[in-house]
């Protein structure tokens, strides 16, 4: 009897252990599922590549795992004007992140950050959204972060997910931008 308990025991941590892994390794997975189409529009709309909007999201959020994730809606750790308050475990928790209403408003925070701020703003004017490299470098040595690993950290995120991929011109772009040119002519 003691045995079976064992095996049984044993049996049922494994299949945890199992699920747990599981379920880390499809975290990132669904992040991206969920948030690249958005990703994808405000690359579209600003210049800033979806790659580096979901990668560094994905980075500074844990795949929007984090805390200020979870309860801001805040998946880049933007600071905020003041303090925030939310609820943790029935504990007050005061913090000087920004709050958004929904990702969708963090992600475009982030991209406004990145083209209308100074310290960033010549990344758009010098990078293309197919840059994602050069970005997460500028975006490392405008200040963004401390940490001097941080852009092979995002680019690392990039390179795994294939999310450059999501900055690939469409296959009739260039044909496209022709029938432009001979419109405006």
């Amino acid at each position: 009897m003691k045995k079976l308990f064992t095996v049984t025991l044993l049996l049922v941590s494994a299949l945890v252990a199992t699920t747990t892994a599981v379920s880390a390794q499809s975290a990132p997975q669904s992040y991206i599922e969920k948030f690249k189409d958005n990703a994808i529009r405000i690359m579209h709309e600003t210049g800033v590549p979806a790659s580096i909007i979901l990668g560094v999201a994905m980075h500074e959020s844990a795949s929007g795992k984090s805390n200020i994730a979870q309860n801001l809606n805040n998946q880049f750790g933007v600071k905020g004007g003041g303090t925030v308050v939310y609820y943790k475990h029935n504990k007050k928790v005061r913090t000087a992140y920004k709050r958004y209403e929904s990702v969708m408003d963090s992600f475009q925070d982030f991209a406004r950050i990145m083209t209308e701020r100074k310290q960033f703003s010549h990344l758009a004017d010098n990078l293309t959204q197919y840059d994602y490299s050069g970005w997460a470098r500028g975006i490392q040595r405008s200040g963004y972060c401390s940490s001097r690993t941080w852009a092979s950290q995002v680019m690392a995120i990039i390179k795994k997910y294939k999310l450059n991929d999501l900055d690939e011109k469409p296959a009739d772009a260039p044909a496209a931008a022709q029938l432009a040119d001979n419109n405006q002519k």
